[in-house]
């Protein structure tokens, strides 16, 4: 009996931490759901004029504004399913009140890029962004070419020289230029807890397995 108590200890307390790894994915998978659904419900929410002092906790909520674009622009490389690669266009825009902003317009495709955008009128709603794209490994943006590899509001408010403010458009009024918005959604939220818990629970069905085996080996040996 003794030669099967280690591998027997080993297995199941290998087999123990697997399951537990798992299940406390799948009450990781519960909290992110439950916060995707706040998120949504901030999304969803009826929109209100742009308040006087956005900031990062006011992340996702709906706000109207009304103003003109600057026709400066920076150009974020982005693709969609329908269309391919293209780019996503973060617009200055002065507000009727004076406010220097920015405006995620939307998406155009790679032959649009250059087409003109001259400064146009325009009345927007959309969501409060503070996106977190920008990794170690993001490129710095291409200043000469003007493409941008990810939606940086501080650093992209410097270069347009506006507030660190950003609108993500989702109902343009006016001449849209082209642009076609693309509204903040928790589509883009990783969520993939389920799927470290189905690994999770499959190394330890192996790893069970594997126990089973070896003392089924160590039986099978001849002393």
């Amino acid at each position: 009996m003794k030669r099967y108590l280690f591998p027997l200890i080993l297995g199941v307390l290998g087999t123990a931490i697997l399951v537990w790894l798992g299940v406390w994915q799948l009450q990781r998978l519960d909290l992110k759901e439950d916060m995707l659904a706040r998120i949504q419900s901030r999304i969803d929410a009826a929109p209100v004029p742009l308040p006087a002092n956005p900031d990062p906790s006011m992340k996702y909520d709906p706000v109207t504004v009304s103003g003109m674009t600057t026709g400066e622009e920076i150009d974020v490389l982005s693709g969609t399913k329908e269309q391919g690669g293209g780019y996503q266009i973060v617009s200055g825009f002065v507000t009727d009140d004076g406010r220097r902003i920015m405006v995620d317009r939307g998406f155009v495709p790679q032959d649009d890029r250059h087409a003109p955008r001259p400064p146009v009128r325009l009345d927007i709603t959309g969501n409060l962004h503070w996106p977190d794209e920008k990794g170690s490994s993001t490129p710095d943006p291409n200043l000469s070419e003007n493409i941008w590899f990810a939606r940086d509001v501080p650093a992209m408010a410097a270069q347009l020289g506006t507030q660190p403010i950003l609108v993500v458009a989702s109902f343009v009024r006016g001449d849209a230029q082209g642009v076609q918005p693309i509204p903040v959604a928790i589509e883009g939220i990783p969520n993939n807890h389920l799927s470290y818990a189905v690994q999770w629970f499959m190394i330890a069905v192996a790893w069970a397995g594997m126990t089973a085996g070896l003392i089924w080996r160590i039986r099978q040996r001849k002393y």
